[in-house]
Order: structure tokens, then sequence, then C-alpha cells
């Protein structure tokens, strides 16, 4: 899939956080693959609609879902996950916003993937199960900064870090917590992969986007790394369900 879009994001996504909270369940943001496209009646066009529509009804029970329809040159193979502290019909309704929408933005792209708050949908018409995805990835991040950025980096990063170390062993490959930061504040964390990585991918993805934080992050209030196989967060204020 395309990495044009990706210096671009780090800039317009600076406001994203107050457009999440003006808008509601909008999409965070997408990309569509450059190098293939398929055309209308087309057997791929048949194969992903089938294929969106068996995540539609897989991901909600497990709140993960991956699989493959068709074969070659007219497969696709893809795969949608829900936030970890997702109810099984809010995954379900944000799985099919999803993948109406990855339809509208990609219309004929034989690769796409498109975030939400609460679920990502992706695509492709290549065998991606089990590859860490370094390509797709964007930032998001609080304007506000913090009075002392040296401290709260060095905190945001311990408990990032032990949250990845956390969600690697977990079966849902997912882990929440929080940290002290003095005079009655804490620090809310959230590390998640993709279910199709092995438990040593999951933690190799994750401490990756942990050590891009200073790109995005440095000293913000909240931030975000999200990428194809694996994402983290951290705010100043809870952000999950409890």
């Amino acid at each position: 899939m395309s990495s044009s879009h990706f210096t671009f994001s780090i800039y317009f996504l600076t406001f994203a956080l107050f457009l999440q909270t003006i808008f509601g369940a909008s999409p965070l943001f997408h990309f569509c693959s450059s190098s293939e496209n398929f055309t209308t009646n087309d057997p791929y066009e048949s194969n992903l609609k089938k294929l969106l529509g068996n995540l539609y009804y897989q991901t909600p029970l497990l709140g993960f879902g991956l699989g493959s329809v068709g074969s070659y040159p007219y497969q696709t193979n893809g795969l949608a996950l829900c936030r970890g502290d997702v109810a099984t019909t809010d995954c379900k309704t944000c799985v099919n916003e999803a993948s109406n929408e990855i339809h509208k933005l990609c219309p004929y792209n034989k690769g796409a993937i498109i975030w939400y708050d609460n679920c990502l949908v992706k695509y492709l018409n290549k065998d991606f199960f089990g590859q860490i995805d370094n390509q797709n990835k964007f930032y998001m991040w609080n304007l506000r900064n913090v009075s002392d950025p040296t401290t709260f980096n060095e905190k945001t990063r311990k408990l990032l870090s032990l949250l990845a170390k956390e969600a690697s062993v977990t079966p849902k490959l997912y882990a929440v917590g929080e940290l002290e930061l003095g005079e009655s504040k804490k620090l809310y964390g959230l590390a998640q992969c993709t279910r199709d990585l092995s438990n040593n991918d999951c933690f190799k993805c994750l401490d990756g986007i942990i050590g891009e934080l200073p790109r995005c992050c440095n000293g913000k209030e909240g931030g975000r790394v999200v990428g194809g196989s694996c994402n983290i967060r951290y705010e100043i204020y809870p952000f999950v369900n409890s």
C-alpha cells in the first residue's frame, strides 16, 4: 500500500483528537493501495464483498477475524480487529461502518486499510497474515504540552513498555493500565496487536512503535502511534471501557 500519505498524516492528524470528539464515529485515517486495481464485475470484486461479509459476522464474537476468499489471481485476504474493551454490538457496528466506508474511499483498490476508534479493517490481494505491517502507520497527539516533558516522557515509555510485554503474552494481544503521576493525576495507556501475529512479533511491533513516540508526541498530554499490526495510546484521562 502507498506510503505517500504518511508524512502528510503527521501534520494533518494534529487536530484529529478534537475532530474525533466533535464528529464521533468517523474514520481516524485510511490508506488505499496504489499498486493494483480491479474493475467493475471483476471476480476480485465479488470475492472482496464475500470477505468483508465474512469479517462482519466473524469478528464481533472474539473481537478479531481474518480470512481469505477466492484463488489466485483473484484471491483477497483480510482481517478486522476491534479494540479489546469494545462490546460485541459496538464491534459489529464498527466493522460494518469500516467496510462500507473503505469501499467508498478505495472503490477499486485491491488493498486498503481503515482505522476507527473502535476497530480496523484491512484487506490485500497478497497474503500478509503473520507479518508485521511497518508501512501503514500514522500518529495522533494532543496539542497540549506537559509542564515537565522529560519526566512525563520517561513515565509514558515505562507504562507503555510494561503494557507491550503484557499484551504480547495474553490471548487477545491486548493490555491496558495506568501509572501514578503524582498530585492525584494518572497516566493511562493501551497496547494492542492484530492476532495474526505471534507473541514475539507482537512485542517486536509494539516495542518498535514505542520507539517512535519522540517523533510525534514529545511532551504531549496524549498520543498514539497507530499501525496496521499494532497500536499504542496514552492519555491523562481514562479512555477505555471499564
